[in-house]
């Protein structure tokens, strides 16, 4: 296959841009079914469900299994894929353009360039799927015997009808928002900084020739795995207290007290804070947390190299 290579600042080609938006896809696919039993724990311990917030991680695994069976772990896993998909599609073509954008506007920046492209296409896709994440996270927070919807199409149905229209599938926008930026722009900007120090400065350890035989080396499978993991850990710690503040107010109608988590972002912020602390609130879950975000952003970003590999398109450093 015909490796394809294009001049930073040239335009893509249809079929390019069309690889690109598979690979991130399918990376995103597999990313997410990989930890989805962690996934649906870390949900249920973020957010203080009534059944399981006195237990914790391990007791709370056994727990699910036993009230809803092994496949209790995936509940809201196929809304996630609905979502995950053009999630992922998008998030990764988006960076590939932006890097070339910003890359051509100001060629002596790489390092911020990759940050700042990171960022803005972890909001460009977040723009475009995020209902769908309210939808899934509505549906995974159910416990057997309790649901209160019965499949997507009705959760979306019955939010928008008793809550207050369409914007109530846009709940805990301003905190995703937020905490998306520091988060995808340091999960991009450190792969991309671990991916090429590893290959200029380790690359008989870290490297291997090209698949299409150019001359030009791309990382081993396990290093792909180190870089996204690393990644993924950084900046996921930054992130984490809005990821709790943004479930907190996707839930909002399913907790107990609804009401303290119906005023804005700086006030959940607050009412964690107040009620639960630091370590108990708005960092609860955050050891699970880190037990998912290692294998889920290194399968990512492994999947996604791997997929632009035998697509034909270029992944060798980015200088």
């Amino acid at each position: 296959m015909k490796r394809e290579v294009e001049p930073s600042g040239s335009k893509q080609s249809p079929e390019a841009l069309l690889k690109l938006f598979i690979s991130g896809g399918v990376a995103g696919c597999c990313a997410k079914t990989t930890v989805a039993p962690l996934d649906r724990v870390k949900l249920l311990l973020q957010a203080h469900n009534q059944h399981y917030k006195h237990l914790g991680v391990l007791a709370t695994h056994r727990h699910v299994v036993k009230k809803e069976g092994f496949l209790g772990l995936y509940k809201g896993n196929g809304v996630q894929m609905i979502r995950i998909f053009p999630y992922a599609a998008i998030q990764y073509l988006s960076f590939e353009q932006y890097k070339r954008v910003f890359k051509s506007i100001f060629p002596d920046h790489n390092h911020l360039n990759k940050l700042a492209s990171g960022s803005i296409a972890g909001l460009t896709a977040v723009l475009f799927t995020y209902p769908l994440d309210v939808i899934r996270t509505r549906l995974a927070f159910q416990v057997k015997g309790e649901h209160v919807y019965i499949g997507m199409l009705d959760a979306a149905r019955t939010m928008v009808s008793m809550e207050g229209g369409t914007r109530a599938l846009y709940r805990g926008m301003t905190p995703t928002i937020i905490g998306m930026a520091p988060y995808a722009g340091l999960s991009f900007y450190g792969f991309e900084t671990l991916k090429n120090l590893c290959l200029e400065y380790f690359p008989s350890v870290f490297g291997k020739p090209c698949p299409q035989n150019t001359g030009g080396l791309v990382l081993i499978i396990p290093a792909k795995l180190l870089c996204g993991g690393i990644a993924g850990a950084f900046a996921q710690t930054i992130s984490y207290p809005i990821d709790v503040v943004r479930r907190r107010q996707q839930l909002y109608k399913m907790l107990p007290e609804s009401h303290k988590y119906d005023g804005g972002m700086w006030r959940t912020l607050y009412v964690i804070y107040r009620d639960d602390g630091i370590s108990k609130g708005l960092f609860r879950g955050l050891t699970i947390n880190y037990v998912r975000v290692i294998p889920m952003v290194s399968v990512s970003f492994c999947v996604y190299e791997t997929m632009k590999q035998l697509l034909g398109l270029d992944t060798g450093v980015d200088r």
